[in-house]
């Protein structure tokens, strides 16, 4: 039977036996953001069209080639999210999030969508990972952030990895720069792509993110903003750089990163691999000290990062890092018979109870391939529960790894011998989450 549709172009299924992988990686990053104070924040996946047009900035790719946009029934443009900065941005600002004093540190895991052309490592629909803080202009709000993001690389084994560091200045020392570039590139303008010569009034760092071969080339040889930062900026760069040296954190000045997205001022970073490609960046963030204001609010210093998740796991896949396997199931209890299979429900559900993980036959299979089930799944014990064991109150727990067996009783003192075969066979480290032993 033809299905009636596949899944959209960009898009792809977690599939119930590749999910653990991302809910690894995702309790990391959880329990790494929690121990730097950081609490989460969940938001709308469509917003206005305007807070992205603001927020990211009209000159650059996203907002003017990748957005997913669309007219609602009541006449309102709103666009699925293309980053996750900004709908946190506009919430804190919409619902005075501020009034409990600062910094406020919020993390999300969320997913995004841009339309651009799928391949390794970049699809239409993408999630990511980020952290941000608002309220905290000193360069320690800086490298705590890239510390945060560090450790959570740490806690996975990745390997190899560069962290790369720039600062593009603030509002008063970048229309100098601007200027110098715009000089630059007047004298390139002929071989530039016609989306930068759109650029070189408006924003000419935009072309320094060009992904055209032609004008990445020209822009290689362009001015480095490191030499029109202010004395302010530049004290504050190296205030960043030392904390990062004092956490033994190493990195390397790269003077060409600029972003992807309008709202950065002076610190930038990215965390680059050269193990999976061309889309080797993970990480990158950096500060965004004009962005509540361009949203509305009062200036607020603000700063944070976002981190690919999809592009994280094809790391950690490269550097054969290996994910743990989801728990299996620790009991399958087999019932022959009504009267049985109701016994064997029963005690499912007590073990399930327990915070263990139990199973029984809900598909009508044959006891014969009940066991095969058992052992496909990796069930630790088995147990059959038929006639003779409803009438003698007891049925044989079977080790299925050994083949050992053991008799229990079907009444309350199940749980005991049931949590005493699992010390008997090395399996105790499970006991003191077990509610019924408390």
């Amino acid at each position: 039977m033809k299905l009636i549709t596949n899944g959209i172009k960009g898009t792809e299924d977690i599939l119930p036996g590749e999910s653990y992988r991302w809910q690894f990686v995702e309790d990391i990053m959880r329990k790494q953001a929690q121990s730097y104070g950081f609490r989460e924040i969940r938001t709308p996946v469509f917003e206005h069209t305007e807070l992205f047009q603001r927020s990211v900035g009209d000159t650059t790719d996203v907002v003017q080639k990748e957005m997913y946009t669309f007219t609602t029934k009541g006449g309102e443009s709103v666009t699925l999210r293309p980053e996750g900065t900004a709908g946190a941005a506009r919430a804190m600002l919409e619902h005075g999030v501020y009034n409990d004093g600062y910094p406020i540190k919020a993390y999300y895991l969320t997913s995004c969508y841009r339309y651009e052309k799928p391949q390794k490592g970049r699809q239409r629909e993408f999630h990511q990972f980020g952290m941000e803080v608002y309220g905290a202009p000193s360069y320690f709000a800086d490298a705590e952030v890239i510390c945060a993001a560090h450790s959570i690389f740490d806690r996975l084994g990745v390997r190899n990895l560069d962290l790369e560091l720039n600062s593009i200045g603030c509002s008063k020392c970048r229309p100098k720069y601007h200027q110098a570039l715009k000089e630059y590139f007047e004298s390139q303008k002929d071989q530039l792509c016609e989306t930068c010569l759109s650029r070189l009034d408006r924003n000419p760092m935009r072309i320094l993110d060009c992904k055209s071969p032609v004008c990445s080339e020209i822009a290689s040889h362009a001015p480095t903003v490191l030499d029109y930062i202010c004395e302010d900026c530049q004290t504050h760069f190296e205030g960043v750089k030392s904390c990062l040296e004092a956490a033994g954190i190493r990195f390397k000045i790269n003077p060409t990163i600029v972003r992807g997205l309008d709202y950065y001022t002076r610190t930038v970073f990215e965390f680059v691999s050269h193990d999976i490609g061309a889309q080797g960046t993970v990480c990158g963030g950096g500060r965004y000290d004009g962005l509540i204001e361009e949203l509305g609010g009062q200036p607020t210093p603000s700063l944070g990062f976002g981190m690919g998740i999809e592009r994280l796991l094809l790391l950690l896949d490269s550097q054969k890092i290996e994910i743990p396997q989801p728990p299996v199931c620790d009991l399958y209890v087999i019932g022959m018979g009504e009267q049985a299979k109701r016994k064997a429900f029963q005690i499912i559900e007590g073990v399930r109870n327990s915070s263990l993980i139990a199973e029984g036959d809900i598909v009508g299979r044959s006891m014969k391939a009940q066991m095969k089930y058992a052992d496909k799944i990796k069930a630790k014990f088995s147990m059959v529960i038929g006639d003779n064991e409803l009438q003698s109150n007891q049925a044989k727990l079977r080790n299925m790894e050994n083949g050992d067996e053991r008799m229990v009783p079907l009444d309350d003192g199940f749980f005991s011998e049931f949590y005493q075969a699992y010390v008997d066979n090395d399996h105790s480290e499970l006991l003191d989450q077990l509610d019924l032993m408390k």
